[in-house]
């Protein structure tokens, strides 16, 4: 999907852009089909969705209402940017006990998947500790970047370049999560903020 120019907005950050790469008709259309892709593939079972915090949470809520199975909803809160614009390549899990996955299908959310650390350390853990029947993976956004683990998601809504992006539930600083597009930050507004 080619990017497209800023357009009239009533989000006063969307000033901070430097370009909307996804606009809300295309998340939306986007969401639906991954929806209608895992309805598919787990067809009759039931499934425990982990929304990995913060960031998840937008895309968590509109990918639910498209999926037609049981399910359950949980979380999971770890960090691996602390506030910069780069993996620090640390997975810090903010919670001591993880969500009960013992014998159960599990699809975990995430906002994006660049260097793959975050998202196989949630694997990783959730297999060693929770016991779980499989783990599936679904993320809004891939970058085409080499990953420093080999990992890559079984459900993606879009691949990215190695930007800095921002908007629907992806923040910099803790902003600009209640963007309904993603798009690019201004270089000039990356070490702005605090």
């Amino acid at each position: 999907m080619s990017a497209e120019p800023m357009g009239n907005s009533s989000f006063q950050h969307h000033e901070d852009l430097e370009r909307v790469l996804f606009d809300q008709q295309a998340i939306r259309e986007r969401v639906a089909e991954m929806g209608e892709a895992i309805t598919a593939d787990f067809a009759g079972r039931e499934v425990v969705i982990i929304a990995v915090l913060q960031g998840g949470v937008l895309f968590l809520a509109d990918l639910i209402r498209e999926i037609d199975l049981p399910m359950k909803i949980d979380s999971i809160s770890v960090a691996s940017y602390h506030g910069g614009t780069e993996s620090s390549g640390t997975v810090t899990f903010h919670q001591n006990h993880l969500p009960d996955v013992e014998g159960k299908k599990v699809i975990v959310l995430d906002d994006i998947l660049d260097t793959g650390r975050t998202l196989a350390a949630i694997v990783d853990r959730l297999n060693r500790e929770g016991r779980p029947e499989s783990i599936h993976t679904a993320v809004l956004l891939s970058k085409r970047i080499e990953r420093a683990m080999p990992i890559e998601a079984d459900y993606f809504g879009f691949e990215v370049g190695d930007e800095f992006v921002v908007g629907y539930g992806l923040d910099y600083a803790g902003r600009y999560r209640n963007l309904p597009v993603v798009g690019v930050l201004k270089p000039e507004k990356i070490g702005t903020l605090s």
